[in-house]
């Protein structure tokens, strides 16, 4: 049976204000008014409503019948599935005070003329808008808290709303608003798990800084690396005071779940990651939750998953990875991070020419050709008839990154700055997947290191997988096209969507949550934005 996202966490939370308010709500408490009355609370209804012109309009076609005032058990269902839903929205990292349920309750407690019933149910409506809003597509304006975040937000229109709550099961359409999909699911239960752990203490302390500790070491910083494992459940309970064969399992273990190289060694990358708190991490998992709901859409049955913060690109199919590899992503400088948005590849080119992006040419090349012409030799300089440029014929000194007429381009090779195939999702950042003949960066924990571009580390096992759907031996037909040395394109039969996300927590299909680095700084700039809109590290209910 599919549990509703509401009653997902067990034990079952509860509390007084959600017995008081569900009581309230459906006690049936508005009475069927007189019609001179209907005619005033119309009227209370069309000047509250006017501010919003969808609420508005939306009224003005079922003539400013109330949603929610009206008598009977109907609209009682309606007010309990609002007022149900306030009170389970901390479940969802969203904070309760945001939605007032008391100032709610003490409205509908005092709404006694037709006015003020008027007045009250254009004020239900706002609330019940705002957090269906919350819970389907977040609290937050993405592109408004880090520019370089360009989701298209699937936002929903006020009457999709208006017309599930007034449905015949409005508890049900409210259960339906967040998503749905088995990683915001984990989500859920990793934050539920948290919050107890912070109410029991956390990790405890943390390790001392130390030089790195590797097995056989013993001492004060491994005793206090076993508490801390244990801890965070990586370690049975152990009186060791030497860096044994239990603790190396227990680190590479935690090595593994964070995405790091795996040594069983604890360097200065390992023991940062140790040693952060519960708190940041549960402010993870929270911000994790926010950004699933601003992709609260479908995704395709087969997609290409691209995690920035985890550096790595994965296909998924039906909600199985089928394919994962390392990646390379944008370098950490103003003008150079992976922008985060989904679009859909269309084509592969195998033997691609390196169409140098203008921004590139002006800023790092312009500036080495007037100190020298021949710099960047690898590059042509295309003129505007599509002619290469006799490099010495030019004086590059009279030119700026504004008036340069040129373009520059390389040519298929294997020293090709994209490798020997890139993949093809046309859009306005000029983002795409690509290979490189840069191969040792994989090794590296950290891989941000590109202008922007997604470079991977088995590009041609990609291709593979992508082209599989659409023939019978897609290797052959690959290593074909690339012997060839021309430049190719294949183009895909069915286009797969491609997301770009950026994820520092992340979970997987049996429930281990691991966490990443915030590479660019952005989960940290979203759970500022959360916690001006009122967002905590609230003590689990229970």
């Amino acid at each position: 049976m599919k549990v509703p996202l509401f009653c997902a966490i067990r034990p079952r939370l509860a509390s007084s204000l959600g017995a008081i308010v569900l009581a309230a709500a459906l006690s049936g408490s508005f009475v069927q008014p007189a019609t001179a009355q209907v005619t005033l609370e119309a009227q209370a209804i069309a000047q509250s409503s006017a501010q919003n012109d969808d609420v508005a309009a939306y009224y003005r076609a079922r003539d400013f019948a109330p949603i929610w005032t009206a008598a009977g058990p109907e609209a009682a269902d309606r007010r309990s599935a609002l007022l149900t839903a306030i009170d389970f929205a901390p479940l969802h990292g969203l904070p309760a005070s945001r939605y007032d349920a008391n100032a709610l309750m003490a409205q509908m407690g005092a709404a006694r003329t037709a006015k003020e019933r008027g007045v009250l149910d254009v004020a239900l409506t706002r609330i019940y808008l705002r957090l269906a809003r919350d819970l389907q597509t977040g609290m937050l304006t993405p592109s408004k808290v880090v520019p370089e975040i360009i989701r298209e937000v699937p936002l929903r229109d006020v009457s999709q709303y208006l017309d599930g709550i007034l449905s015949a099961d409005p508890l049900a359409f409210v259960h339906s608003l967040p998503p749905h999909n088995a990683e915001y699911v984990r989500l859920m239960k990793a934050k539920f798990q948290m919050e107890r752990l912070m109410q029991a203490g956390g990790y405890g302390p943390t390790v001392p800084a130390t030089q790195t500790m590797k097995p056989g070491q013993s001492g004060r910083a491994v005793i206090a690396l076993r508490d801390r494992l244990m801890a965070m459940g990586y370690l049975k309970v152990s009186f060791t005071s030497t860096y044994d064969a239990s603790i190396e399992a227990a680190v590479r273990q935690y090595q593994s779940d964070m995405g790091m190289n795996i040594d069983g060694v604890v360097g200065p990358a390992t023991l940062g990651m140790i040693n952060t708190s519960v708190e940041d991490r549960l402010k993870s998992v929270i911000v994790a939750m926010e950004r699933e709901r601003w992709l609260n859409r479908p995704r395709g049955d087969r997609h290409v998953l691209v995690n920035l913060a985890d550096f790595s690109a994965k296909i998924v199919d039906f909600d199985r990875v089928t394919f994962e590899t390392r990646a390379v992503i944008g370098a950490d400088k103003v003008g150079r991070r992976s922008p985060e948005f989904s679009d859909v590849m269309e084509f592969m080119i195998i033997n691609p020419t390196w169409h140098v992006p203008r921004s590139i040419v002006v800023k790092e090349y312009l500036p080495q050709l007037q100190q020298n012409p021949n710099a960047a030799a690898q590059l042509n300089v295309i003129d505007r008839n599509g002619q290469v440029v006799p490099r010495g014929a030019v004086d590059w000194r009279q030119f700026n990154a504004r008036n340069f007429p040129f373009e520059m381009k390389q040519p298929p090779s294997n020293s090709n700055a994209l490798g020997l195939v890139k993949f093809m999702f046309p859009n306005a950042n000029n983002i795409y997947l690509h290979d490189t003949p840069s191969k040792s960066l994989f090794a590296r924990d950290s891989r941000a290191f590109s202008h922007g571009c997604i470079r991977l580390q088995d590009p041609f096992d990609f291709a593979y997988a992508l082209l599989a759907p659409q023939m019978k031996d897609p290797k052959s037909f690959f290593q074909a096209k690339l012997a060839s040395g021309k430049e190719t394109q294949v183009n895909l039969e069915t286009p797969i969507q491609v997301h770009l996300i950026y994820r520092t927590a992340v979970t997987t299909p049996k429930g281990e949550i691991g966490f990443r680095d915030d590479v660019y700084g952005r989960d940290r700039a979203i759970w500022e934005a959360l916690a001006a809109e009122g967002v905590t590290l609230a003590p689990v209910r229970g």
